[in-house]
């Protein structure tokens, strides 16, 4: 199978969209001529025009409002915040507007909306660009979380985001934007709520997103070379969340480690954690331990930047202190 980029399986998902239905469009800052921060759009300008590659204002309460109120009329737009440290500029409308609108019309109103944004540290960008704020829309009914770690995964979930008739909270990780894949060339969807193993352990049961999933399994070849076999499971989507995956390999494994770039405090990893503890007490042979980020803004200073965030090391230390108990 041929392997693509991650950068390039968002762009390829895309453009099937926009090649599917004429209602798909972008919108966004430095979208169109600049092709995206990340360069995810490339070419879009020159194949789709202005009219459906939508260059905004810097502005993302009006990028998410003029998105929303497209949605309401029928369009399915992808709005892009640039990083998802500015979604804090448009949170009235992502959580007060666009999760709600479908409830409070007793289910007659729709809104498909993909909100496309990343986060996460690697780039020395500093604390007002380098955030993990998906517990922000975790903890938002009706708001889907979407943060795939891989090219395959990336491309069939925000092709499911399109099609679907809520709104999708799409977040990337700026760091796996080259990081290439395999991806089938033929057409594919991935459905929400379906985790994913990305690898098969007996020992224990490593949980992660996004480019903690990178670093998992980098530590499981580390410590297969040890004798423990560690299973790791992407949930892919945050919300919904599989959980019965989840506990299934729990079951299996009697262990349980979380790693999550975010921040540890009121964080998803905490939610799963708790989660996990009240259905699955009893197969548990230790504690479920967490690997998160400190609770300290980023810094620009890139090993600072690094100190901040989980490690190889970091898991390897968890991994071991669990399988001892």
């Amino acid at each position: 199978m041929r392997e693509i980029e991650y950068r390039e399986a968002i762009r390829e998902a895309v453009t099937e969209e926009m090649d599917r239905d004429r209602e798909v469009f972008l919108i966004g800052e430095d979208i169109g001529v600049y092709q995206g921060a990340f360069k995810v759009y490339k070419g879009l300008l020159d194949k789709y025009g202005p009219g459906r590659v939508i260059n905004t204002p810097i502005s993302e309460t009006a990028i998410i409002g003029a998105a929303i109120g497209a949605a309401l009329t029928g369009y399915r737009p992808i709005a892009e915040i640039m990083f998802i440290d500015f979604a804090a500029l448009a949170m009235d409308q992502i959580a007060n507007q666009a999760a709600k609108i479908h409830f409070m019309s007793g289910g007659s109103i729709d809104v498909p909306l993909v909100i496309r944004t990343q986060g996460g540290v690697g780039k020395g960008l500093s604390a007002q660009h380098s955030q993990s704020l998906e517990s922000w829309f975790y903890h938002i009914p009706g708001l889907k979380v979407a943060m795939p770690s891989t090219a395959y995964d990336a491309k069939g979930l925000l092709k499911t985001a399109v099609r679907d008739n809520g709104p999708v909270i799409f977040i990337e990780h700026k760091m796996i934007y080259p990081v290439k894949g395999p991806v089938p060339e033929k057409e594919y969807t991935i459905p929400f709520g379906k985790a994913d193993i990305k690898r098969r352990g007996r020992d224990i049961t490593i949980l992660a997103y996004a480019n903690m999933v990178l670093k998992s399994l980098e530590a499981a070849e580390e410590m297969e070379r040890e004798g423990v076999d560690c299973e790791i499971i992407d949930p892919r989507t945050l919300v919904p969340l599989d959980i019965d995956a989840i506990i299934d390999s729990v079951k299996k494994t009697g262990r349980l480690l979380i790693v999550s770039e975010a921040c540890r405090r009121g964080s998803v990893a905490s939610d799963i954690s708790a989660r996990v503890t009240e259905k699955a007490f009893e197969y548990l042979k230790a504690p479920v331990k967490i690997v998160a980020g400190l609770n300290t803004p980023i810094a620009y200073n890139l090993a600072l930047e690094q100190a901040s965030i989980p490690q190889k090391a970091d898991i390897l230390e968890a991994v071991k202190s669990i399988i001892k108990k």
